[in-house]
């Protein structure tokens, strides 16, 4: 008996090949969970909160249509959300052009004016007045051209960001050995943090994070741990209380990791970053990107800045993530 009591069991991560839509394997990393043989097969699952947001994806998933394009075009939807986030800027735009129409118009007709005037000796005392109006006009196009620029650009760099951000969602994730969710599931109920680098890296992020493992379950964060070189470090747990928390923090696991890695390399080549720079990115309740940099994600910053999802605080603080980036 008392060997049998000092067996315990252990879970791991490990690597396992799924096939996509196309019908090619590809490989993926889960984590599944090795029992003794002569313990009783029991199992506790991982975390009763990621189920139950399964199920609500499951729901959603049957009354809601996916827009679906190509990586080389903005899709509707992202429109739609631009659009939603910047109400005036299709206005302003069409001011601006119809500004910078006025203006071309009216200096075309003082140009004209101009020539005749410099034509005829008898409206020489015209021109000064004639320069002074086109020169307005040149001035009001360019002032106008500046600004509906400015907008454009920013409306582009918001596009390229929401198109990133819904690039991001489409990503799968695996919760247990039979469930598989995409990242938009988790949108309001969960902050992810995504770990990406070798194996090395992401140990030695596990190993900074169980300090702080409490406070951050407390504001709702989840860790996604992406290993670059292919080899996703074991991590081990004993059965107790303190160490189901370490369980339920790095639970998730990406699927599909051709696309995972697409998408990161993605976003450091617009960064500016080598692809063999281990990163870190942080994702706002809305599933939007509140932070990201190169190194070992800043745990305790996290806890210090992020309000939690549950008591007094919650929902009144949900906007309060930081800055989207």
């Amino acid at each position: 008996m008392a060997s049998f009591m000092a067996q315990a069991s252990r879970s791991v991560i490990g690597p396992i090949y799924e096939y996509n839509n196309s019908g090619s394997s590809c490989l993926c990393f889960s984590r599944y969970s090795v029992i003794n043989s002569s313990r009783p097969s029991f199992r506790r699952p991982d975390s009763n909160t990621v189920t139950h947001l399964a199920r609500v994806y499951e729901m959603r998933n049957r009354r809601s249509t996916v827009i679906r394009c190509s990586s080389d075009e903005v899709s509707s939807g992202t429109k739609i959300r631009g659009e939603v986030l910047a109400p005036f800027r299709a206005v302003r735009m069409f001011f601006y052009l119809a500004f910078i129409a006025s203006g071309s118009l009216g200096g075309l007709i003082a140009t004209s004016r101009l020539i005749g005037a410099l034509a005829n000796a008898s409206r020489a005392a015209e021109v000064p007045e004639i320069v002074k109006g086109l020169g307005i006009d040149i001035a009001a196009v360019s002032i106008f051209a500046f600004l509906y620029l400015r907008e454009d650009s920013a409306r582009n760099a918001q596009l390229a960001r929401l198109s990133r951000e819904e690039g991001l969602s489409k990503l799968k994730l695996r919760i247990d050995e039979r469930r598989t969710i995409p990242v938009s599931s988790l949108r309001g109920f969960v902050r992810l943090v995504i770990c990406a680098g070798p194996a090395s890296f992401i140990a030695e992020a596990f190993r900074l994070s169980e300090p702080f493992t409490e406070g951050l379950l407390e504001r709702g964060v989840l860790v996604v741990p992406f290993p670059t070189d292919g080899e996703l470090p074991a991590f081990e747990f004993d059965e107790n209380e303190e160490v189901t928390a370490k369980r339920r923090l790095w639970q998730l696991a990406p699927v599909y990791a051709n696309e995972w890695s697409k998408w990161l390399d993605d976003q450091k080549k617009r960064a500016g970053v080598s692809k063999e720079s281990p990163v870190y990115l942080s994702l706002r309740l809305d599933g939007r990107v509140r932070g990201s940099g190169v190194g070992y994600p800043p745990w305790n910053a996290f806890v210090a800045q992020l309000p939690p999802v549950k008591g007094m605080w919650s929902g009144l603080l949900d906007g309060m993530d930081g800055r989207v980036l």
